[in-house]
């Protein structure tokens, strides 16, 4: 956006207590002329049309105000950044922050953020579903049905307010297994899949009847700790165990060609990503002399947990979590049990501070900056999974995601990056790279940076339906409480926000806004709606539904506050924290 020095950055960076819903003639029969010679009668009096009732625009919250400068809210500790969300007229909404956000368009165009139509939400909480299974979305696709453990079958929306979707049908399958995956591809069950294995990559573009497509690796694996469960609790163990895992051996053995040992938590493509210092090398004697200062001469046991699911980020994470037992067992005499779990509940009792020995996750790009990365799972209102945060990190990071000079931005970065080096969460292992396989002949096919891939764009020839396999089931279609990307990738063929990144890249774009405007010091963003959009179940989108939308995943005691588990870990990540968060576990 044109004009200051804050908006060009911007750009740069692509950049109930009460429901309230307003939704928001016939002429008369012509009657013959009187004759000539009779009186004048007068016109019978004609009925007004209807008018439409007039518009109540939603503000919230509605209880009390934010107080930005004491951090609370209603004599809560508030640790947010948003202050009001308002709609001004049935078109527009104004978003008041605490601080500005140098990433707020990013930030609104993910799916977790899609709009839902408020009367809807307010009907569909009460029934789980409804809310997990069946989405009102206004995008190009909606889902006819659901088959659990095989398929999601979409038909394309015939009211679409955007391009219709170039394929009628399109069909979501999965398989955990990638050589299962590739051999779908060959036989033509499906026209594309996701992640194929390491060793698929040479087959695929070997094959004139296939087609790959690389996705640059804007992602990392790491092996997470948490530190409030022992002996995990001090620094010395967790800083022992960084200096004592080749990561360099396994990116060699287990990672394609492409991927690179990860030096910072965020890849370095993105900008300031990798300010500060690099990650520890691999030193076994002085990782074992840290141990022994910790108490732990002798080592000790603990467990490696993950889910079974290939990801962008690593694509077999059984045979990393065998290597990893045996550098652990073979370097440090730490025994290590592995506990596979199912993905739902991994990322589950990841949010909650529930995983207590080592584990593997990891992290693709929703946009390309630092605070997708950092503030996610280190800022303040990031999840438990790593256990009690750190005030040198959340402060640095506060500062980097407020600001929009880039000496400012760099300085936090590198003090953000060197106190997660110091206090060791999770150990950077690997930006992997990755790809999607299609059909030769889909026309549209494209793997996307950010693990977006839009079938409406897809068109196999001569055929009405375009199939996908990804890697395993999505746990539920209410994106607003997920964070898997099997899952977002279900939704975003369905729902859509207010803007949306655009197809194969980073770039952010408007959707159901036309425009979205910050004033000049960045801290209100008001946005237009565009005309005629319509949600699947007839509803026309207005500002309250944008309105009901946020403050449903803002406010924790608001009534329809409600998901599959209640984490809502992208708003909190994202944008601070909650209103009314729930009391911290003792």
């Amino acid at each position: 956006m044109p004009g200051t020095p804050w908006r060009a950055r911007l750009a740069v960076l692509g950049a109930t207590t009460a429901i309230l819903v307003a939704a928001c003639g016939g002429a008369a029969s012509p009657t013959p002329a009187p004759p000539a010679t009779a009186a004048p009668t007068a016109a019978p009096p004609t009925a007004a049309p209807p008018t439409a009732a007039p518009f109540v625009g939603l503000s919230y919250p509605t209880a009390a105000e934010v107080d930005c400068a004491a951090k609370t809210y209603n004599g809560k500790d508030y640790s947010g950044n948003f202050k009001k969300i308002s709609a001004t007229d049935a078109k527009t909404v104004v978003f008041e922050l605490c601080s500005p956000d140098v990433a707020f368009l990013s930030k609104i165009a993910f799916s977790s953020f899609a709009i839902q139509d408020a009367d809807w939400l307010t009907k569909a909480v009460g029934d789980k579903t409804v809310l997990l299974r069946q989405p009102n979305g206004t995008g190009p696709y909606q889902v006819k049905e659901w088959k659990a453990g095989d398929s999601i079958i979409y038909s394309a929306f015939d009211k679409y307010w955007g391009d219709a979707a170039l394929t009628p049908n399109a069909v979501l399958k999965w398989s955990t297994e990638a050589a299962q995956r590739l051999v779908e591809l060959q036989s033509g069950n499906t026209d594309g899949i996701d992640n194929p294995g390491t060793d698929d990559f040479a087959a695929i573009e070997g094959d004139t009847t296939l087609k790959l497509y690389p996705r640059a690796g804007l992602n990392v694996m790491y092996i997470g700790t948490n530190n409030t469960a022992k002996p995990f609790d001090n620094d010395k163990v967790r800083q022992a165990i960084a200096m004592g895992i080749d990561r360099e051996r396994i990116v060699k053995n287990f990672y394609p060609a492409g991927s690179t040992v990860a030096s910072h938590f965020t890849p370095c493509a993105i900008e300031f990503g990798c300010e500060g210092e690099d990650w520890y090398a691999f030193d076994v004697a002085k990782a074992k002399a840290l141990l022994t200062e910790a108490g732990f001469p002798d080592g000790f046991k603990t467990t490696i947990s993950y889910r079974d699911v290939s990801r962008g980020y690593v694509s077999d994470q059984n045979v990393v979590a065998q290597d990893l037992q045996q550098q652990l067992k073979n370097n440090l005499n730490i025994e290590a049990t592995i506990d596979v779990q199912e993905s739902g509940t991994f990322l589950a009792n990841s949010d909650a501070g529930n995983l207590k020995g080592l584990y593997i996750l990891g992290w693709g790009a929703d946009y390309p900056d630092p605070t997708n990365f950092l503030d996610y799972h280190f800022g303040a209102g990031a999840t438990k999974q790593f256990g009690t945060k750190w005030d040198d990190i959340t402060s640095a990071l506060a500062t980097g995601a407020s600001s929009a000079d880039p000496a400012v931005r760099e300085k936090a970065y590198a003090d953000a990056n060197n106190a997660i080096r110091t206090h060791v969460p999770m150990i950077p292992i690997a930006n992997g790279a990755s790809a999607t396989a299609f059909k030769a002949d889909v026309e549209g096919a494209h793997s996307s940076p950010l693990g977006n891939e839009n079938l409406s764009v897809m068109k196999p020839t001569g055929r009405d339906t375009v199939v996908f396999t990804q890697n395993a089931e999505p746990i539920s279609l209410y994106c607003a409480d997920e964070s898997d990307g099997e899952s977002l990738r279900a939704c975003e063929q369905v729902t859509q926000s207010l803007y949306g990144y655009k197809t194969a890249g980073v770039e952010v774009e408007p959707v159901l806004a036309t425009a979205c405007v910050a004033n000049p010091d960045g801290t209100i963003w008001t946005c237009t709606l565009r005309d005629g959009v319509t949600f699947q179940d007839g509803a026309t989108l207005d500002a309250n539904d944008v309105v009901t939308t946020f403050a449903a995943q803002w406010d924790a005691e608001n009534p329809l506050h409600v998901g599959n588990t209640g984490a809502f870990s992208y708003f909190s990540g994202f944008f601070g924290g909650f209103l009314n968060p729930p009391p911290a576990a003792p």
